[in-house]
């Protein structure tokens, strides 16, 4: 049975959504193919965002802000938007429902900065777990 693949979505591909990908990889290491990509992608990856994913042994190396590929989101099995402001249409030929995660957003409180990112990196862990967590495919334990 082939691993699972999990596509996250936001709109850079620099930061959220990149995260929610580098913490699915540390958890699951090659039992799930993981993926992220971004509806608009931005140049670079978000300082930050590196920063706090390394505070907890993940790691955003060798990755850099990418498209969303069709041929992805058609052979994806979880499809998850990070965030609420990426717009993600379904292409032909999907086989996983586009499913949103609504982070709270600290800078609605004015929390900014590394605070900030560190409340949505523990925000994205405790979802990427659950999500690993309800993976329906049976994974091994380790490869």
């Amino acid at each position: 049975m082939p691993d699972p693949c999990v596509l996250f979505v936001c709109v850079k591909n620099a930061g959220k959504s990149q995260m929610a990908a580098a913490l699915l990889r540390q958890l699951a290491p090659g039992r799930v193919e993981v993926h992220s990509a971004g509806t608009r992608p931005g140049g670079t990856l978000n300082e930050l965002s590196r920063q706090v994913v390394e505070e907890v042994g993940a790691s955003l190396a060798g990755e850099w802000p990418k498209a969303v590929d069709p041929d992805l989101l058609r052979r994806a099995d979880r499809v998850i938007v990070v965030g609420s402001d990426a717009r993600l249409d379904p292409v032909d030929g999907m086989r996983a429902p586009i499913t949103t995660w609504e982070l709270d957003e600290p800078s609605a409180r004015g929390i900014d900065g590394i605070e900030r990112m560190r409340l949505v990196r523990d925000d994205l862990n405790d979802r990427v777990r659950s999500l690993l967590a309800g993976l329906d495919q049976g994974l091994p334990e380790s490869r």
